[in-house]
């Protein structure tokens, strides 16, 4: 197969050893695209016989690859994302096809993907040991940190480029091989792709193997495989507990960032101004597809009408359409089944008695039969137990929730099981801080809104909302163990 990234190339196969490959079935997957509702290419349906070999390959591969020097590891790190860079217009396109991304979502990926690859560039020279005292004389102790093995990446649809990019990368970089299963939803900008990009670089075969398939059918092999020893996963809470589950069966290290039901707070003295342009933002981004975009916006009271007026005309000013069409903002919503379960959420929520101010159905697309594209919505009067508050909607909906009180707004925040990421707008600074201080989420964002992601900062979850750490050292210990050796230079008296 020639590195050919565009839409018409083929990608039917599955990149196992270094080598493209037909499944063992032969059978295929077809892959829509959100904006036309037409199938634009086909990818290969692996089986677990393939799941094994790809395994196999990542296992014989890293023994000698954990050996490599550090400048040889950054080497590749930095070819890849150079291969990045030089693809960055097909990559796009393919975003587009693919989970229908808009040109803004599509470049905010290839940019972020950059900043992870640049940050996983400097961790093989980061992997310093220790020399820490003894308690006995005569004995000096070393602790270096080694690669834990083969990493399994299993990684989503909504980002698929740089979600996956944030394991990859850095596993290498760290002398590990990957196992990278893209979602169903994403099998190319979450994996093929990867096996093209690293095919422009100096790796090692066997190092990076992309199985694509269905998760019913060969997910659970691939999180309990023996040979895996970190399973790095991205997904809802539901499914990344059995996913976490299935790996400690296996005593592999679980990396999971989950679901999220992020709060994003204004208060009566915020520039509404700022938290407006937040909120648009961190609302209706590739159609609030993000597990860290804005679920609930908790807003003072008296500033509620307001703000609430405001958002309704920032959202019904909103370009919508094709992710085909430069203009977009708001693009097609990935697949039916997630179109119509938002959908549900805004019309339950309107049956608890909330006011829909706009949005709430679909938009037409010429030529299109039953369009994806979701109007954003607003919804008014909303408390925080109805629908489209209490549930990880992840559209582009933005319910608005009254608060009377700093103390009620950060009770409102927290009364979730998630805690993943969140904001707080408010024009006096220790205000601001004491409420992040007290939200309980891994990440807080003050006069800002809550999709943030840089490679050089730990990005975690608390609660249902994940385990473990990504992004730069942090990441670095998940996907490295340490080794204790101790050397005793003068004998040692023993008790007998």
């Amino acid at each position: 197969m020639s590195n050919d990234f565009s839409v018409d190339a083929e990608w039917d196969k599955l990149y196992i050893g270094g080598e493209w490959t037909e499944s063992e079935s032969g059978e295929t997957i077809p892959n829509e695209d959100p904006s036309t509702r037409e199938v634009f290419t086909e990818v290969a349906a692996a089986t677990e016989a393939d799941v094994d070999a790809a395994y196999e390959a990542a296992a014989a591969a890293q023994e000698e690859w954990a050996d490599a020097p550090p400048a040889r590891r950054q080497a590749v790190v930095e070819q890849f994302d150079e291969a990045v860079q030089n693809h960055r217009d097909e990559i796009i396109e393919l975003l587009a096809h693919e989970v229908g991304g808009s040109a803004i979502m599509g470049e905010t990926s290839i940019q972020i993907a950059g900043d992870h690859a640049s940050e996983a560039a400097t961790l093989p020279r980061r992997m310093k040991g220790e020399h820490v005292t003894s308690n006995i004389p005569g004995k000096e102790n070393l602790v270096q940190r080694e690669p834990k093995g083969v990493v399994t990446v299993i990684s989503p649809w909504n980002f698929p480029l740089n979600l996956s990019m944030r394991a990859v990368a850095p596993a290498i970089a760290a002398g590990n091989a990957v196992v990278l299963k893209p979602s169903t939803e994403s099998p190319i900008t979450g994996g093929l792709l990867f096996a093209k990009l690293f095919e422009e670089t100096d790796i090692p075969d066997g190092l990076v193997n992309v199985v694509t398939g269905r998760g019913s059918e060969i997910g659970d092999h691939i999180a309990s495989h023996p040979e895996s020893d970190v399973v790095s996963f991205t997904g809802s809470t539901e499914v990344g507990q059995h996913v976490a589950g299935l790996a400690g069966e296996n005593l592999a290290v679980p990396a999971m960032e989950l679901g999220g039901n992020n709060a994003f707070v204004v208060t009566d003295d915020a520039d509404l101004d700022r938290a407006l342009d937040g909120a648009t933002f961190g609302s209706f981004v590739h159609q609030g597809q993000v597990c860290i975009s804005i679920n609930r916006h908790i807003v003072h009271e008296d500033v509620y009408d307001e703000y609430v007026e405001r958002l309704t005309e920032r959202a019904e000013s909103l370009p919508l359409g094709s992710a085909h069409d430069d203009d977009t903002i708001v693009g097609p919503i990935v697949n039916e089944s997630q179109r119509d379960e938002m959908l549900d959420y805004v019309e339950r929520t309107v049956e608890q008695g909330a006011t829909l101010e706009t949005g709430g159905e679909t938009a037409d697309l010429d030529g299109v039969d039953d369009s994806l594209v979701v109007k954003p919505t607003v919804l008014s009067g909303v408390t925080n137990d109805m629908a489209a508050a209490c549930n990880e909607h992840f559209g582009p909906i933005a319910p608005v929730i009254p608060f009377s009180d700093v103390d009620e707004a950060v009770e409102l925040a927290n009364a979730t099981e998630y805690g993943l990421s969140g904001a707080v707008h408010s024009g006096d600074l220790e205000v601001a801080k004491d409420i992040a201080d007290r939200m309980e989420t891994g990440n807080v964002h003050i006069n800002d809104q809550p999709i943030n992601d840089e490679a050089h900062v730990p990005f975690s979850g608390i609660g249902a909302s994940g385990v473990g750490t990504y992004n730069s050292d942090a990441f670095l210990h998940e996907i490295t163990e340490t080794k204790w050796i101790s050397i005793q230079h003068d004998a040692r008296e023993y008790p007998f």
